[in-house]
């Protein structure tokens, strides 16, 4: 009798390695038209971006009690249909912070999919943050961890990324790109902050990179900053094309819904890349992980785990996988 097949994620990874399978797409909305729009493109695309409900530049100056009550009520609403819904808080120096975390773990602590912390000036504030939300986490009595992310977009973010990205408590690094550039006082021209200009300053290139490294070198999963000209999709198709093929990033920030489609499209291996990763995966398995011949050349669990990242992508990103592979692999 034939032993039960091995699934890659049992016969790749060690039960420690945490690789977390983020849509590849992070939509941030904060007007509350905006935000009820994008809740309802999601419902429409599926778990194939996340949507970040947005409690600092989106809210009304005065109001920051009033607009995290009605972040929390959406979040909690049907319209949060596949649970992947967060929420930006403000920075854990503005007097709004304590009450954001306060009113979002307590009222959808249980559905909010992760929060934001912006503007860290050092890897101390993140600790605080953490500390901070898991304290009302424990107040409300929610057995789970919500996983953070954070923004890098200050001098003393990124001089200490490496610390923040390993923190325990941390899902995402996201790349803040205006605030970054404004921090130089005008050093780094405005064409720094352009679709084409932020890859090719070297100031702002730097900061991408390391980003990217401190992530993967933690299994943290970095995110890529917005394109704000948000009309020219071809600007933002080859940003995010450059950002995933060239920077390592696995996640882009999206600020019109316009942008959703081409990020996913572009963070989406081809077609023929899943097939030939597929056809190798399934002859792995076939011969239990142990090394095999495809079109002449030779393969074995290093290459394994990259290709397997390929299909892992692919199903975030929303592409047909044979039905039996799916259920087996990704549990559906």
């Amino acid at each position: 009798m034939s032993s039960p097949a091995i699934s890659p994620r049992q016969a790749l990874f060690g039960a420690d390695e945490r690789s977390p399978d983020l849509p590849v797409c992070d939509h941030y909305a904060g007007v509350e038209a905006r935000m009820r729009k994008a809740l309802a493109l999601q419902a429409e695309l599926g778990p194939v971006f996340d949507v970040t409900l947005d409690c600092e530049d989106g809210a009304p100056v005065g109001a920051e009690a009033e607009h995290a009550h009605l972040v929390a009520e959406l979040a909690t609403s049907g319209a949060n249909r596949h649970g992947r819904v967060g929420a930006r808080v403000h920075p854990v120096d503005h007097p709004a912070f304590a009450q954001d975390v306060a009113t979002l773990v307590g009222r959808a602590g249980a559905r909010l999919a992760y929060l934001m912390v912006p503007k860290p000036r050092h890897a101390a504030d993140v600790v605080r943050a953490c500390s901070e939300i898991d304290h009302q986490l424990t107040v409300h009595g929610l057995g789970h961890t919500l996983p953070v992310h954070v923004l890098i977009e200050t001098h003393g973010a990124l001089r200490e990324v490496d610390a923040i990205a390993a923190h325990p408590r941390i899902e995402s690094l996201s790349f803040g790109l205006m605030d970054f550039v404004s921090a130089h006082r005008g050093a780094i021209p405005a064409a720094g902050m352009s679709a084409a200009g932020q890859f090719t300053h070297p100031l702002v290139v730097r900061a991408k990179l390391e980003i990217a490294a401190a992530c993967h070198a933690h299994g943290k999963t970095p995110s890529h900053c917005v394109v704000t000209e948000f009309n020219d999709l071809p600007a933002l198709a080859a940003a995010a094309g450059r950002a995933a093929g060239e920077f390592g990033y696995t996640r882009m920030w999206s600020i019109h819904p316009n942008q959703i489609r081409p990020i996913v499209a572009a963070f989406a291996p081809g077609a023929a890349e899943v097939e030939t990763a597929l056809e190798i995966l399934t002859a792995a398995q076939a011969a239990h992980w142990a090394p095999i011949r495809h079109r002449d050349t030779l393969h074995d669990r290093a290459s394994y785990r990259y290709f397997w990242h390929v299909v892992a992508r692919a199903h975030r990103t929303g592409q047909a996988l044979p039905v039996e592979l799916r259920r087996d692999w990704f549990g559906g």
